[in-house]
């Protein structure tokens, strides 16, 4: 782990670029969970009721979670007002994807994905950034995210999909 969050940090210092940068931090994700890591035991247990955020690591500028969710756990639709990579360690998950409002009115869904174990996404950039998150197996889904902000502090919209209007949330983080 220690080698892929010094590789994280190089990426960040090396680049303001948003896209190059989940491009280039997608696949040191693919990597390390192709690498066999192991997460520890205790940042793997979902709750009953609702999705938790476990912070791996904190750095000034970025964040590694681990968001694990119990069986046909669903998100609200939101978004994270920065870029963020996604890598699914166990179970599946389903992403519903809307377009990024412009002004009022219902939100316009883009389409759906589900992402298996060992696959990895760039889940959001400032531009592209409104979806909500289903588990999609029997077994708890877990993922390890990495984020170009410290996503359990900062506030973040969380949107109604029928009538588009916007609500401001800070996700916080669990404790394990």
């Amino acid at each position: 782990m220690q080698t892929f969050l010094d590789d994280v940090q190089r990426i960040v210092d090396a680049s303001d670029d948003q896209y190059e940068i989940t491009q280039r931090v997608a696949e040191r994700l693919s990597a390390l969970l192709d690498s066999g890591y192991r997460l520890p035991a205790e940042l793997t247990r979902p709750s009953p009721d609702h999705h938790v955020n476990y912070p791996l690591h904190i750095a000034p500028s970025w964040c590694v979670a681990v968001v694990v969710w119990a069986p046909g756990q669903r998100t609200p639709v939101h978004g994270h007002e920065t870029w963020g990579v996604v890598g699914i360690y166990a179970g599946a998950e389903r992403e519903l994807r809307y377009a990024k409002p412009t002004g009022p009115g219902p939100l316009t869904p883009l389409g759906e994905q589900v992402f298996l174990r060992g696959e990895v996404t760039v889940c959001c950039t400032t531009d592209d950034d409104v979806h909500a998150v289903e588990a999609e197996s029997d077994e708890p889904t877990i993922g390890i995210h990495v984020y170009g902000a410290d996503i359990g502090t900062i506030e973040r919209r969380r949107y109604d999909p029928e009538t588009g209007s916007v609500e401001w949330f800070v996700g916080g983080w669990h404790t394990p």
